[in-house]
């Protein structure tokens, strides 16, 4: 690989962190082989992130707004290629149509809906306090953020943020050239070939695993890094 090739910023999923995502299962030296550098991310109110203060820091534009200047801070110019994974994959989506520095991505478990726009935060609260939803998706959500770790406070306020400016895949969809990756297993990404109609010049495989296990695999890996390396 070419000493100048771009570096790789790396987008974790939701309730996780860019440590248990990517650096603890090998991403960063497996790039490292190859040539590339790693920005690995912690999202806001995730991992070693600051909490998130209020409401209009939840919004979707206001999350790819500081992945950007998190890129910023590591590499302040030139070219970015990204690997998003989850609700990484879903804001990755989005970073070309907000700075021309996004080369390439490769996202993995994308969902072409908006999971969070079903999550009524009054039932959230209330799940979080110890009274049991009517949705399912509701408790699902509640079990997550009430994980040891995780900042509670910070991805309650975070679920209706990003629903107020929800997942439009035609509307801010990526000109760049983009991989996406779902597991054969993997529910949250069912339909994922829907979004092949708002690429230009994108493509789509499928490695065994489910949602979490499509991540570690070894197929999503090796087709991540070979497709950024165009």
């Amino acid at each position: 690989m070419h000493p100048a090739a771009p570096p790789v910023a790396l987008l974790h999923g939701f309730a996780a962190s860019g440590d248990s995502d990517f650096v603890a299962t090998g991403w960063p030296e497996a790039l490292a082989a190859t040539g590339r550098s790693s920005i690995v991310i912690d999202l806001p109110g995730h991992g070693s992130s600051p909490a998130i203060a209020g409401p209009e820091e939840a919004r979707t534009s206001a999350v790819i707004a500081a992945i950007l200047e998190a890129i910023a801070r590591v590499d302040p110019e030139g070219p970015v290629d990204v690997i998003g994974y989850s609700l990484g994959g879903r804001l990755a989506w989005e970073l070309p149509a907000a700075s021309p520095r996004i080369r390439r991505l490769a996202l993995g478990g994308v969902s072409p809906m908006e999971p969070f726009a079903a999550v009524d935060p009054a039932e959230l609260g209330r799940a979080l306090a110890g009274v049991a939803p009517e949705n399912p998706l509701v408790g699902m959500m509640a079990a997550m953020i009430s994980a040891p770790g995780i900042d509670t406070a910070s991805l309650a306020t975070l679920i209706p943020g990003l629903a107020s400016e929800p997942f439009t895949p035609q509307a801010n969809a990526p000109r760049v050239p983009t991989l996406l990756v779902a597991g054969e297993q993997d529910p949250m990404s069912q339909g994922v070939e829907t979004l092949l109609d708002a690429l230009p010049d994108g493509r789509l495989i499928r490695v065994p695993g489910d949602h979490r296990g499509a991540l570690d695999s070894p197929g999503f890996r090796a087709a991540a890094i070979e497709f950024l390396a165009g």
